[in-house]
């Protein structure tokens, strides 16, 4: 068995309801967004593939990332998709004092140039998902929306072949899915082969791909 879901139950997205699972919707709309970037090799890649079918997405960056990459940034953002902050270096919410997890957070905000939504709200994804809720009530506070997802695409995962990866993402997605995926080296063997073919099968069913 995964220790983990690929998708989320509503009943958990209904039981934390300040987060962000899915966006509600009747269209044929997919939310696809890359954590852990930018890095060199694979966030090109990535950025090519969804020019190709001409998709937007949200990348969800660590500001270290940011600093030591910071052309490879602007490639996302001169393409026209959305940013959102994924701490400094990754921390881990359950693991870490809400003092330094915050502070952790603003360090990257400074990488970020203040990037926001369309509703003026700061995007910020916990690593792993895990958050303490008092961390989040903190981070709502000062204008951060919480994003997490409907789909996990598992292609972190080094014993989910890519075949499987495919078919549980695809089995899985639906209107107004937020789906995660990983613009890294550890990602790479299940995403060079998935992400194409989902653009692929859900471009031909009329779906257009979205940035928050």
């Amino acid at each position: 068995m995964r220790p983990y879901l690929v998708k989320t139950p509503r009943l958990v997205q209904s039981f934390f309801y300040n987060y962000s699972w899915r966006i509600k919707t009747t269209k044929k709309e997919i939310y696809l967004t890359f954590d852990d970037g930018p890095v060199p090799d694979f966030t090109p890649w990535v950025l090519d593939t969804l020019n190709r079918f001409h998709a937007k997405a949200t990348f969800f960056c660590v500001g270290e990332n940011i600093k030591k990459h910071p052309q490879i940034y602007r490639q996302i953002t001169d393409a026209g998709h959305s940013i959102g902050n994924h701490t400094y270096n990754h921390l881990q919410g359950w693991k870490t004092p809400t003092n330094k997890y915050i502070k952790n957070i603003l360090k990257a905000e400074s990488y970020l140039q203040n990037r926001m939504d369309k509703q003026g709200n700061k995007l910020f994804r916990p690593p792993h998902g895990r958050i303490r809720p008092i961390q989040a009530k903190k981070l709502r506070k000062q204008g951060y929306k919480i994003i997490m997802w409907d789909v996990l695409s598992g292609d972190f995962d080094q014993s989910l072949s890519k075949e499987t990866c495919l078919e549980l993402t695809i089995k899985n997605i639906r209107n107004g899915s937020i789906v995660v995926f990983h613009d890294s080296d550890k990602s790479f063997k299940n995403l060079d082969y998935v992400l194409p073919k989902v653009l692929e099968h859900f471009t031909e069913k009329g779906f257009v791909f979205k940035s928050l």
